[in-house]
């Protein structure tokens, strides 16, 4: 069966929800707390969310010369090479021991990227920002604030970041539970598998616009040696940073490969820009191949890469071209609580964070 042709971008594909703004106030007031917590467990200011970073990885990007009009939008739309940076996590708020099971995460930054920026937008840099998974837990920001009230009472109630790991996960699975979560939304913030990050392939879950289009991203290996580390389990028992310390030795010898990938909106009713609870197949809307990034063996956790990324770098959906501006509302609600939380980690830890000029070296 023959594709759609894909939907063009307007304004009017976003619906906005009369209560955004009183949601958006309320997720910054409840990230507070989680941010004060755990800076009063580890002396130090860390992410909101994706707080634990797993690797640390600068590479090249390289955008396709062949691609058909429809993909050849903003960051896409010629050829080009661009420095890259890419971090590793795990989504919770706190640095958690690898013992316990969370899907990872990879924050992606392109730079020297030219052309129009979103407001507030500073440098020259285009971040995308994905998860080993396809869909986000939370249909809207008003879910999930519901779901992040319950994760912070969790962390309220916490006499420290030293207590087991296993009672953290189950004092948020009885907290959900309480509050009527459904069980996808556990599943996404525990109990998954604790595979090799590496391995992985990684989608933005909610929607851009894509120059004259709306789009999904995804970031996928392709090089034999992430492709043979797919589904493998990191033993992390008696080794809280187990996964940290796996990436670290075998990207001192992988040269590793991924493809950058781009899924076309083509059914505004089965691709929809404002549920992000809603997988969009790939039958209806396939992935394209927009850009390869390849990456030398490395030290993926040096202690110059952690100063420069891990505590100096910021990674937001809403730092980069206007022809990528995130759709929807959840991404909506990201555009103040992404800046809420770096402002805060800046604010406590005394240290400034910037956009890159040039991707850093060891």
């Amino acid at each position: 069966m023959p594709l759609n042709p894909p939907v063009h971008y307007s304004d009017d594909v976003e619906t906005i929800l009369p209560d955004e703004a009183e949601t958006i106030g309320q997720l910054n007031e409840t990230f507070d707390r989680v941010l004060a917590t755990t800076a009063t467990d580890y002396g130090h200011a860390v992410r909101a969310v994706h707080a634990k970073g797993h690797g640390l990885i600068v590479g090249r990007m390289t955008v396709r010369e062949d691609l058909p009009p429809e993909l050849r939008q903003g960051l896409f739309a010629k050829p080009g090479n661009y420095d890259v940076v890419m971090r590793l996590s795990t989504n919770a708020g706190d640095i958690l021991d690898d013992s316990v099971s969370l899907p990872r995460g990879v924050a992606l930054k392109v730079i020297g990227v030219d052309g129009a920026r979103l407001p507030d937008a500073e440098g020259t840099t285009q971040d995308f920002v994905m998860v080993n998974g396809k869909v986000f837990q939370a249909p809207n920001a008003g879910r999930f604030l519901t779901s992040l009230r319950a994760l912070a009472l969790t962390t309220d109630r916490l006499d420290g970041a030293k207590k087991a790991m296993s009672s953290v996960l189950r004092g948020v699975s009885a907290a959900l539970e309480t509050v009527g979560v459904q069980s996808t939304t556990l599943n996404a913030l525990g109990g998954a598998p604790n595979v090799d990050p590496l391995g992985e392939t990684y989608y933005s879950v909610t929607p851009f616009r894509y120059g004259d289009h709306i789009a999904k991203f995804s970031l996928a290996p392709i090089s034999s040696d992430l492709l043979e580390l797919k589904g493998n389990i990191v033993e992390t028992k008696d080794s809280p940073d187990a996964i940290r310390q796996t990436v670290r030795s075998e990207l001192r010898t992988r040269a590793p490969v991924w493809e950058f990938r781009v899924q076309l909106c083509r059914d505004l009713e089965n691709q929809p820009v404002e549920d992000p609870t809603r997988e969009w197949s790939e039958d209806e809307a396939p992935f394209a191949v927009v850009a390869t990034i390849m990456a030398e063996p490395q030290d993926s956790w040096s202690k110059a890469k952690v100063d420069e990324i891990d505590e100096r770098m910021r990674f937001s959906v809403w730092t980069g071209l206007a022809a990528h501006r995130p759709l929807g509302n959840i991404n909506r609600a990201r555009r103040d609580t992404y800046r809420h939380s770096a402002e805060y980690r800046a604010r406590y830890n005394r240290c400034p964070i910037h956009e890159p000029n040039a991707a850093p070296v060891d």
